[in-house]
């Protein structure tokens, strides 16, 4: 009986404190910082411009050679 228990530790307590113990790191590091939403706010206004030159240069590019899009 006495071998059982450091098995039992094993294969039953540290699995489940590792479990536990990520599933709380997660919680508490959830959401944005700062940073981070300051971060994601420059991305996204960096690609709305760049969504618009990319319209502007498809204009432009469909009066300049409209065959332009069929070409590979």
């Amino acid at each position: 009986m006495p071998d059982a228990i450091p098995i039992l530790l094993v294969t039953v307590c540290l699995p489940l404190w590792i479990v536990f113990h990520y599933m709380t790191k997660m919680k508490t590091s959830k959401g944005l910082t700062r940073e981070d939403e300051k971060m994601l706010s420059e991305i996204w206004e960096s690609t709305n411009r760049m969504e618009e030159r990319i319209k502007t240069l498809e204009r432009i590019l469909d009066i300049e050679a409209p065959d332009w899009r069929s070409r590979t």
